[in-house]
């Protein structure tokens, strides 16, 4: 029978797990690639060291995305990791509206910094830049004028 009495010294080195050294994933360019979606957008993002530039669709950020809330939006993982103007960014993004491919682009980024920098994840996971938002429209319904509005009522 093993022992059962054992010091409190050997339960907390038994029960901490080994921590785990997480390589970063970088191509032969250098860069780091992941895919990100809001809504019906879907982005991919290549992140790589530079001097801030963000290209959406071989345009620039400013010329793509005009509302200033859009591009303070895709900047926020930057700005909590305190990595602005330091990563190039080359993405692609279709689907959906703006406001949904400003989302997209925000996950694809964070998630590609998280590749870059395996170091930058408690940053980005406690902001909840790595949660992928699960609110999608809903589908409309047969009788119904919407997903949800019916037809008026008439009584006679």
């Amino acid at each position: 029978m093993a022992e059962e009495k054992q010091s409190l010294a050997d339960l907390k080195t038994a029960m901490t797990p080994a921590v785990v050294k997480v390589e970063p994933k970088r191509d032969k360019q250098g860069r780091s690639y992941a895919t990100g979606k809001r809504k019906n957008a879907v982005a991919r993002v290549w992140v790589k060291p530079g001097k801030g530039k963000i290209t959406v669709n071989e345009r620039e950020v400013e010329a793509y995305f005009m509302r200033p809330v859009l591009r303070m939006l895709i900047t926020q993982p930057f700005m909590a990791t305190n990595r602005l103007n330091e990563f190039d960014v080359v993405c692609t993004v279709a689907g959906g509206g703006l406001s949904g491919q400003a989302g997209a682009v925000r996950h694809g980024i964070s998630k590609a910094l998280t590749y870059y920098e395996p170091s930058l994840r408690p940053a980005l996971k406690a902001g909840g830049f790595l949660t992928r938002d699960p609110r999608v429209v809903e589908r409309k319904k047969y009788g119904r004028k919407k997903a949800r509005r019916s037809f008026q009522f008439s009584k006679r």
